[in-house]
């Protein structure tokens, strides 16, 4: 029973309030890093959707993820479509390394296990994209547009997800001692 007691504590929810409303804030400053395709836009909202992963574990993460593109629907033009894909690509990335830092811990492990995510979380965006984004956003020729700024779309999701890889790795270990400090892990 006090197993179950802790799993979601009042210290735990607000931290991971905390984390949700961090995702929100720093995804809501964003910038475009192809001229060409101005509508991916980068942003640093999931080094914390990462990160509360590390520290509580994956469906915490996908808590997080969740609130975080729930808020965003509020301020959206996409109708939730562009929600919806965030949240199937955020997630895509996040959970190959958070599982495996539940199992493995150690630098060595985190680093291959987000080399792996940024392949994955890339080819997750591809598909999305594809599939779900480009026909839901275009009236007709989503396939030939898609095609058209497919190596855009490739580089802008690899760039994206070794720049969410680097930050989390140099902000983890810093917030990890501190969250344990204040009793939260």
């Amino acid at each position: 029973m006090k197993n179950q007691k802790n799993i979601f504590s009042a210290k735990k929810i607000a931290t991971l309030s905390f984390f949700c409303a961090l995702s929100y804030v720093v995804a809501m400053i964003s910038f475009p890093v192809f001229s060409a395709t101005p509508y991916l836009k980068l942003d640093f909202g999931n080094v914390f959707i990462l990160l509360s992963g590390f520290l509580f574990g994956p469906v915490e993460a996908i808590i997080v993820c969740l609130i975080k593109e729930l808020l965003s629907v509020m301020n959206s033009s996409s109708g939730g479509i562009g929600e919806i894909a965030n949240f199937l690509m955020t997630t895509s990335f996040v959970l190959l390394p958070i599982i495996v830092y539940r199992f493995k811990k150690g630098i060595k492990a985190v680093v291959f296990s987000l080399i792996g995510a940024c392949f994955i979380g890339t080819a997750a965006a591809l598909v999305v994209n594809r599939v779900i984004v480009f026909p839901l956003y275009m009236k007709g020729g989503a396939g030939e547009v898609f095609n058209s700024v497919f190596w855009f779309v490739l580089a802008f999701n690899l760039i994206k997800t070794a720049a969410i890889s680097l930050l989390t790795l140099l902000l983890y270990k810093r917030l990890s001692r501190f969250l344990k400090r204040i009793s939260v892990k």
